[in-house]
């Protein structure tokens, strides 16, 4: 008789009080004292860098679980690119979000030539497990003759002004990187991104466009997700 093993096995705290402190610390532009200040308002006392750890440990868990449930993305693509600065040095994270402004990916390299992006639209295809109707950039010239050898029957639009939908996504990084003060080293920033972007992305209802009515379902399907992505419920 086989049973599964325990992800939470040897922590001394409960698997809610882990999912709710990597949920804070992924969703909102918490810092790691913040959320430990806001867990101690609650009676539970643990230090943000045992956070630190749970955030590491599990974020990553969390968000190849939501990858697994998330429904099937567009069919056109927006890809872009944007500076980030660790350590002196000048790196670019790649992004590509679909028509209905959810991330799919994003990585980060130190060059954004013709090889980087290639490398970015492999690691798309690889996770994605399809290939896409359009894709949209701006024009720089790496996506054009990248997209030649990976893509080639897929339409390519080069605007500068088609392309705001993808650069836009890069402002809660952006808050983000402010709030953490700037990413620590290349691994770190993907790391960070890779469970934060599906978890961020989750609850990303654009409340704007829904009425009270589609807000609140969408809210409820969304705690729904997490909680049969991570075995647990929100604790309010």
């Amino acid at each position: 008789m086989s049973t599964t093993s325990n992800p939470y096995r040897g922590y001394r705290f409960p698997a809610d009080i882990i999912n709710q402190a990597v949920w804070l610390y992924h969703c909102f532009s918490l810092s790691l004292r913040e959320v430990e200040l806001i867990l101690a308002a609650r009676g539970i006392e643990v230090s943000y860098e045992t956070i630190r750890e749970w955030s590491l440990r599990f974020g990553r868990a969390y968000a190849n679980r939501l990858k697994r449930r998330r429904p099937k993305p567009g069919d056109k693509w927006f890809l872009d690119e944007v500076f980030v600065r660790i350590r002196g040095k000048l790196h670019y994270l790649w992004r590509a979000v679909d028509q209905y402004g959810h991330v799919l990916d994003v990585l980060v390299q130190s060059r954004r030539n013709k090889k980087a992006a290639k490398c970015f639209f492999r690691k798309l295809l690889k996770g994605l497990c399809y290939v896409p109707r359009v894709i949209v950039t701006d024009k720089l010239g790496s996506y054009g003759a990248a997209k030649r050898e990976i893509l080639p029957g897929v339409e390519h639009r080069q605007s500068r002004y088609l392309n705001n939908r993808c650069e836009v996504s890069h402002q809660p990084v952006r808050r983000r990187e402010r709030h953490m003060r700037r990413f620590k080293s290349a691994r770190h920033a993907q790391q960070f991104l890779a469970a934060h972007t599906p978890i961020h992305n989750l609850f990303q209802l654009r409340r704007h466009r829904l009425s009270s009515s589609e807000y609140r379902a969408a809210r409820e399907h969304a705690f729904a997700t997490w909680r049969d992505a991570t075995g647990t419920a929100l604790v309010g």
